[in-house]
């Protein structure tokens, strides 16, 4: 392959290969382990305006632990967070869509250093829930003082910017509630690119604000776009039967799995505790895919040493 072939597939070609696919670990977590400060209230969305090569750096370190899927740093950027620092709409989503630009160099420079690699890894441009954006743990629980309506046109103005962008998939991810899940349904259907829904479990059956997962992931069962369902920021330990349930609700989808270390956040001072859940990167990435899994990784707490782990499981060899 030539260094200057970018052209990736997208997720239903590679998907349709039939094989498993690394994704990445958390963005944040490998920011911070590189020294960077995301103690504020756009979390790793501010390295967009005070660091931006560290989210190249961080996107790079996944490429080079075997990831074949790098999600952007636009988890928690939105117009609403942005201009409540300061900033304009029309700044606010030039920001948004650096984020996927700053990816695209990621992959470049992998690309470029790595000529005779035999894939060209995807861009997914990520897509928090709404309190991702509120920096007040609500991500976790789906507990939002918000309508519906302010609920659709807060994703509206997102997904519409990021589907018109250079990456190659939409991830909308730790959807906590129903409402969301159903808001989200709507506005997916509409878009041009492919895209996965995941979902924060606070247990093996249900999603953070107590809904069964197999209802919120039936939502998604005939979407026409949504061509992967799953579960993110999730202790390990649920994800063995979170998968029976998925495929079970939504068949014909996709299983996404990328769960956190298993330990607990704590919003009010952006920390963690309790000992981590005792995860053995490479025998559980090889559970999860003899279960049913198609795209495996990590979200909070999993580094690139993790990924790295899972790359060299039987089923995720290249």
């Amino acid at each position: 392959m030539k260094h200057s072939d970018t052209n990736a597939p997208d997720l239903a070609a590679l998907l349709a290969t039939g094989r498993p696919i690394l994704l990445d670990g958390g963005l944040a977590t490998q920011c911070e382990a590189m020294g960077c400060s995301i103690d504020d209230e756009l979390w790793s969305a501010g390295l967009l305006t005070s660091n931006p090569r560290a989210i190249v750096d961080a996107s790079r370190a996944y490429l080079d632990a075997g990831a074949e899927i790098i999600v952007t740093a636009s988890y928690q950027a939105s117009r609403t967070g942005f201009v409540a620092a300061g900033l304009s709409i029309a700044d606010a989503d030039a920001l948004i869509l650096s984020s996927v630009a700053l990816a695209a160099q990621a992959r470049e420079e992998f690309l470029l250093d790595n000529p005779d690699t035999d894939h060209v890894p995807l861009i997914a441009a990520s897509i928090g829930p709404y309190g991702a954006v509120l920096h007040d743990g609500s991500e976790y629980t789906g507990r939002y003082d918000i309508s519906a309506d302010e609920l659709r046109d807060f994703h509206r103005e997102r997904i519409e910017l990021l589907d018109q962008s250079e990456a190659d998939l939409l991830a909308c991810e730790t959807i906590p509630s129903a409402d969301e899940a159903l808001v989200l349904c709507e506005l997916l259907s509409k878009t041009q690119k492919r895209c996965w829904v995941s979902f924060c479990c606070c247990d093996e059956q249900r999603i953070s604000d107590g809904t069964l997962i197999a209802d919120a992931a039936g939502l998604f069962r005939d979407h026409p776009t949504v061509i992967a369902v799953g579960v993110n920021c999730t202790a390990p330990r649920f994800v063995l039967p979170i998968i029976g349930i998925l495929k079970s609700a939504a068949p014909e989808k996709s299983i996404v799995v990328y769960p956190n270390s298993g330990e607990t956040y704590h919003a009010d001072d952006n920390s963690w505790s309790g000992t981590a859940t005792a995860l053995q990167c490479k025998q559980s990435a090889q559970e999860w895919i003899e279960a049913g899994a198609n795209l495996v990784g990590g979200c909070c707490r999993i580094g690139p040493d993790q990924i790295a782990a899972m790359a060299q499981c039987a089923a995720l060899k290249r």
